[in-house]
């Protein structure tokens, strides 16, 4: 009887066992890394909505006085008013990234941070001087009141609430709040409302 020829084993299986492990381990890795930045990403986009959410304040504050001196003593919006983080005019070289900016600003605390964060906020009325909207010498950002109606039953920019304003032919001055924060994490939100009152 002849015997057959016994082959010499190679074991070519397992480098090609080595080499998938090694890929799966790299592909784990990457997998890991991966899930770490949306996890943190994720954090951080809903540690900004909450200080959005909390600069909101500054803004609601700050149109809240604005609303109620324009229908109770309309003439202090001629002037600024260091007490309310007012002002009567909006310097354009500046923005909210300079210090000149934030001159007469106002700080209150947000309510919701047991820690005291601190929210500021800003108005600017859109005009080139402390005078009343329409003296010669003052320039500012005006709106006439839009009466066009589109098919429906109120104009354009009006409300249907029933305590809405209306000022009929009347131009609406600009004026613009800022408010910012500054998070425990560095992060820092400045929000802005432009308000539109009626002269």
């Amino acid at each position: 009887m002849i015997r057959p020829s016994l082959r010499r084993q190679r074991g070519i299986a397992l480098p090609v066992m080595l080499i998938m492990m090694l890929v799966m381990l790299v592909t784990s890795i990457y997998l890991l890394k991966s899930s770490n930045s949306t996890t943190l990403s994720a954090s951080n986009l809903a540690y900004d909505a909450s200080l959005s959410r909390a600069v909101d304040l500054g803004l609601h504050t700050g149109f809240q006085w604005l609303s109620e001196t324009a229908t109770t003593n309309r003439s202090l919006l001629n002037t600024a008013q260091q007490d309310a983080g007012y002002n009567a005019v909006m310097v354009p070289q500046y923005t909210p990234r300079d210090g000149d900016f934030w001159t007469n600003s106002r700080t209150i605390a947000d309510p919701s941070d047991p820690a005291g964060r601190q929210i500021e906020y800003v108005i600017h009325r859109l005009c080139r001087a402390e005078l009343a909207y329409d003296d010669k010498k003052n320039a500012c950002v005006q709106t006439a009141a839009n009466t066009a109606k589109l098919g429906t039953t109120i104009g354009i920019g009006e409300s249907l609430a029933s305590d809405a304003p209306a000022f009929a032919g009347t131009p609406q001055v600009h004026y613009v709040i800022t408010a910012r924060i500054v998070g425990v994490r560095g992060g820092n939100v400045v929000n802005q409302l432009v308000v539109l009152i009626g002269a």
